[in-house]
């Protein structure tokens, strides 16, 4: 049976993996945080993180699943369609290929808060000097890039590899760096999360699979709904939030959780 303050931290857990996932502040540097200062299983704590993902991915799939269905169903004889899932596939690929062949050792090595807080600090830097450099935008449509632009997207990608760096926020200000306008950019990310996170989530779960309980899963699926639900809203509320405004508050925010944290950790670690 599993006790109740588990179940507590799973909703807990699904929900700043829901908020966070799709904002340009790193879901995963959040959630390794959030699991340093509350006592949730080590051994289910590693596969929860990646598996509640596919909450926060579902919520893109419902949001967005006409264009994404009608993408499917044009592949035979539409080229835009064609075109969109080749872009998609292109940007994939350089992080599968790394993942692949990296995952133990980012999983081992560089699973650390101190990076993480430190690569929150640089990742806010990062996204305050890009808003300075931000060029003039020449793309407009997420389905629409072209398919260097999408590469580049897919290496910007492989960068949050690293802990703190953020997924969202690599693809989508490398996006931005190469004139896509934010919103196209956002949904783009949104869009290439699909794979990236769903061939993470197969990966994690195949490796930790001899280490899961029936009851882990039940905790999974908890923390699944929460982080679906939060990422439904956060996703409209982060697109309405781009019509008008840049990321620079979340370049700020970057930095301010990071040295209050790194003040934290170097205080009680």
């Amino acid at each position: 049976m599993t006790d109740f303050s588990v179940w507590a931290q799973a909703v807990g857990l699904g929900i700043v993996e829901g908020v966070t996932e799709f904002l340009p502040v790193s879901s995963t540097g959040h959630l390794i945080l959030a699991g340093y200062f509350v006592d949730f299983p080590e051994a289910l704590g590693k596969v929860f993180e990646v598996v509640i993902q596919l909450g926060a991915i579902l919520a893109v799939v419902v949001l967005y699943w006409r264009k994404l269905w009608g993408a499917v169903l044009d592949l035979p004889r539409s080229a835009k369609a064609r075109h969109f899932a080749l872009s998609i596939i292109v940007a994939f690929l350089p992080a599968a290929v790394l993942g692949a062949l990296l995952h133990d050792f980012i999983k081992r090595v560089l699973f650390s808060p101190w990076i993480v807080v430190t690569s929150f600090i640089l990742g806010g830097i990062a996204i305050l000097i890009i808003e300075r450099l931000t060029p003039a935008f020449r793309h407009h449509e997420a389905d629409r890039l072209p398919i260097g632009t999408s590469l580049g997207v897919g290496l910007a990608q492989c960068i949050a590899m690293i802990p703190g760096v953020s997924r969202s926020g690599a693809t989508i200000l490398g996006a931005v760096l190469m004139g896509v306008d934010r919103r196209a950019a956002a949904e783009f990310s949104f869009f290439l999360a699909i794979p990236t996170m769903l061939g993470a989530t197969v990966l994690d779960l195949y490796k930790g699979r001899a280490s899961l309980a029936m009851h882990d899963y039940e905790v999974i699926a908890v923390g699944f709904v929460a982080a679906f639900i939060s990422a439904v809203i956060v996703v409209r509320a982060f697109v309405a939030f781009l019509q008008n405004h840049t990321f620079a508050v979340f370049g700020w925010y970057r930095i301010l959780i990071g040295l209050v944290m790194m003040i934290v950790l170097w205080r009680y670690a």
